[in-house]
């Protein structure tokens, strides 16, 4: 359940959250709301793959 659940969020975050590798963004330059994006779409993408 917990899965589908990380699956299902992931594919919205694919929809409406932006890539920023696709933009090559700077890390280190990022801002805090940036970084926050990058750490949700990693928290939730290493959810669904477990």
């Amino acid at each position: 359940m917990k899965k589908h659940i990380f699956k299902m969020l992931a594919k919205i975050n694919k929809a409406i959250l932006p890539s920023f590798t696709k933009k090559e963004l700077d890390i280190t330059k990022a801002s805090k709301i940036q970084l926050a994006i990058i750490g949700w779409r990693a928290f939730v993408t290493i959810n669904s793959l477990d």
